[in-house]
């Protein structure tokens, strides 16, 4: 039996590197996105300051240990043999459930992972031993957990994040009060005054107070305590005097330097806080199987040597570090969780990753009522004062969603107080032993700096705060998943340990795996070849030419999206109907998305050029009326099969193909115009309007005729008349839109006229 728990501990040793890639994977938010989203430093010099303040923050990191080996439950109460599942369930669903994460692109809490993986566990474990006492009731329980702390640590975590949002909507509030939007003129005044106190406050808290949480600070605390006002009062000085000689000699501003040492400075908290939650069950387990074996491998022994404290591990905490690093710089898994804070904390318009709900109308609602409730009270010369110092710069670019992306999310002052908010709480937590959330706390400051810095605007607060509220619900989903998850593992571990244990290994390996290819495959989807495209030309003739190309992709796809329909009813294919009413959703979705961008469009036009607009909008106006018409038949078909009715009859299929026929001719030789740009052929595609119409009024009319005389089915005629008259729209919404491009395109070259014929 002892070799099985050699082959634990190799196997939580194993699982330890995959957690800690999938645990900073996740993480790597908490100390690259103030840097990341500014846009002040190049990411090569981010990831080398990031990975400096990871590797040190490792190798001098050790006083939070004790969490895993003690802080949860109460070691004395569990056996060796027993010790040992509790810490296998733990690594098997703690890396599991991060990667989880992960994949879906949402941040969350290796702390609380951890802690609640923990407590699930011990729970477990300890009704499996009550449930085997005869003397002993459900309300032993609590002697087997170590409550006090286990409610310490949880209410720590849970109140972080009530005071990481109010303090960081506070210090930016007054930030942005002092400083506005244009901040570049007075931070030439005060700039080295803000560069001084940030500088200073991440210096202190980070380097002075989280020497707290490492074994070296007994050799510095003669030193430190009772002279805290003097180190401060230096720090002051050094920095600002810092600050003063860098914007001389640099001619750049000290924010930079704030936001460089910020980003160390969180990197380094994030480690020394954090890598209890990768590498504290491991070591754990690993003083455990010692202990095991000087006792004579007695695995009934008592696990009370955990209470005892113990040396840091060099060497492990090297390799931890070195990990650490590593997996900064190749994880793309990191980049996908980096872009939803930056998406929810973006000052400008950007592609919403979260649709509004309930909750968030209400708060939205709620918080727009209160607003008007202050300001009734607020004196309104005080209002016009406060809104100067938020109001944005006049010549701002206006930049659509996209452009959006690749510009700073947001500016300088932002960053500076995200990373020093976020650094100075958590070295605070880590200086008093409590593992704290950096996630937790980095998410909700980034969260409560847009609030103050009015980035959830009312075009985009619903979503904004739908998205928090999603993270949030992730973060007690990960609390109750890891409970659940770690105590369903360690009863079927316990239930037979040689047998469970390599199935469950087996199962993470495929899973891992299985995750892994999928978010591959999902961050390497490049764009179509028929996808729709934004215009930047700012002449009628320039969005004629731009257009053009998303005119020939719209009516290719809706050729074949119509097609597909009526084979789809013809044949009573569902699979091809489901699947083409996901296409024709997928169009709908580009096309608005094309809608969307209008404003910025329109701002960005030259004033010699606003006739391009009205051009443009209209154009849009028929695209969509196009894809309402296609979705309709595309859902009532599908709709039609789905639901088992009555197939078409040959008839009825016959002329349905024979529509399609014309309307495939007329697609295709509009797609060939538009594609080589030989507009004038427009007008001969026109002259077929009269023509193809009549064929669809004189299919109406036969139904009419059946209905009264054969026709037995009310779905199909409702199918067929639906069908039929959808189509005329969808012919109407297209002539239209060949007549704009027509006149317009005929006007802005050489005069001409429309064919006599048109009607």
């Amino acid at each position: 039996m002892e070799n099985i728990y050699l082959f634990m501990l190799i196997a939580i040793t194993v699982l330890a590197i995959a957690d800690i890639i999938v645990g900073v994977s996740n993480d790597a938010i908490n100390f690259l996105n103030s840097a990341i989203g500014s846009k002040v430093l190049s990411l090569r010099t981010i990831m080398i300051v990031a990975s400096l303040g990871i590797f040190i923050g490792a190798v001098f990191s050790s006083g939070m240990m004790e969490v895993a080996r003690k802080g949860i439950f109460v070691p004395a109460q569990f056996e060796f043999g027993e010790i040992m599942l509790i810490f296998m369930a733990v690594m098997i669903t703690d890396i599991l459930l991060l990667d989880f994460f992960n994949t879906l692109g949402l941040p969350t809490s290796t702390t609380v992972s951890i802690v609640f993986n923990l407590l699930g566990a011990a729970v477990v474990m300890a009704l499996i031993k009550i449930g085997a006492h005869d003397t002993q009731t459900f309300a032993d329980l609590g002697t087997y957990i170590n409550k006090e702390k286990a409610i310490t640590i949880i209410s720590g975590i849970l109140l972080s994040v009530f005071i990481a949002f109010t303090v960081g909507a506070i210090v930016q509030w007054i930030s942005r009060a002092i400083f506005t939007f244009n901040f570049e003129k007075k931070i030439k005044h005060f700039g080295v005054i803000f560069g001084g106190v940030a500088l200073t406050a991440i210096t202190y808290f980070i380097f002075l107070k989280g020497l707290k949480g490492t074994p070296y600070y007994s050799e510095l605390k003669e030193v430190l305590e009772g002279n805290e006002v003097f180190i401060i009062v230096g720090s002051f000085i050094f920095w600002t005097l810092f600050s003063v000689i860098f914007e001389k000699l640099t001619k750049k501003t000290v924010l930079l330097v704030v936001i460089a040492i910020g980003t160390f400075g969180l990197a380094l908290a994030f480690s020394g806080n954090d890598l209890v939650n990768f590498i504290g069950v491991p070591m754990a387990a690993y003083h455990s199987y010692e202990a095991w074996i000087a006792s004579g491998m007695d695995t009934t022994m008592s696990m009370a040597v955990l209470d005892k404290k113990v040396p840091a591990e060099p060497l492990l905490l090297f390799i931890a570090g070195s990990i650490m690093v590593l997996t900064l710089w190749f994880s793309k898994k990191a980049k996908t969780v980096a872009e939803t804070e930056l998406s929810l904390s973006r000052q400008g318009e950007t592609h919403e990753k979260f649709q509004p709900n309930a909750l968030s109308r209400a708060v939205v609602k709620g918080s727009s009522s209160l607003s008007k409730y202050l300001g009734a009270i607020v004196p309104e010369s005080l209002q016009k004062s406060i809104a100067t110092s938020f109001q944005k710069p006049d010549d701002a670019i206006a930049l659509t969603k996209d452009q959006s992306i690749d510009a700073p999310a947001f500016d300088m002052i932002r960053a500076s107080v995200n990373l020093m908010v976020a650094g100075v709480l958590i070295a605070i937590a880590t200086s008093m032993k409590l593992p704290l959330s950096t996630t937790y706390v980095t998410f909700m400051v980034a969260m409560g700096t847009s609030l103050a810095d009015k980035a959830w605007g009312r075009e985009s607060a619903v979503y904004r705060v739908a998205g928090v509220l999603n993270v949030i619900a992730g973060w007690f989903g990960t609390a109750i998943g890891a409970f659940i998850a770690a105590g369903t593992v360690v009863y079927l571990i316990n239930w037979n340990p040689k047998v469970m244990i390599p199935i469950l290994l087996l199962i993470t390996v495929f899973l891992l795996y299985r995750n892994y290819k999928s978010h591959k495959n999902s961050s390497n989807k490049t764009i179509e070849e028929d996808s729709l495209k934004e215009t930047g030309s700012r002449s009628v003739q320039g969005v004629i030419i731009e257009s053009a190309s998303n005119i020939a992709s719209v009516v290719k796809r809706g050729n074949l999206i119509y097609t597909n329909a009526m084979k789809g009813l013809a044949k009573q294919d569902l699979a091809l109907l489901k699947k083409n009413k996901k296409q024709i959703g997928k169009l709908s979705d580009e096309v608005d998305s094309l809608r969307d961008n209008i404003f910025y469009f329109i701002k960005n036009l030259d004033e010699t050029s606003l006739r391009a607009s009205s051009f443009y909008i209209n154009i849009l106006g028929y695209l969509q009326d196009m894809t309402q018409s296609l979705e309709y038949i595309s859902k009532t078909s599908h709709k039609h099969v789905n639901n088992n009715h009555k197939k078409l009859k040959f008839s009825q299929i016959k002329e349905l193909k024979e529509v399609d026929g014309a309307l495939e001719t007329l697609f295709n030789d509009t797609k060939t115009a538009f594609d080589s740009h030989s507009f004038e052929q427009i007008g001969s595609i026109i002259n077929r309007k009269k023509e193809i119409f009549d064929l669809v009024t004189d299919k109406i009319v036969k139904q009419v005729a059946r209905t009264r005389t054969e026709e037995s089915s009310p779905k199909n005629t409702t199918l067929y008349f639906g069908l039929l008259l959808e189509t005329k729209d969808l012919l109407t919404a297209t002539m239209n839109l060949l007549e704009e491009y027509y006149n317009s395109h005929d006007s802005s070259v050489e005069p001409a006229k429309l064919p006599d014929n048109i009607d």
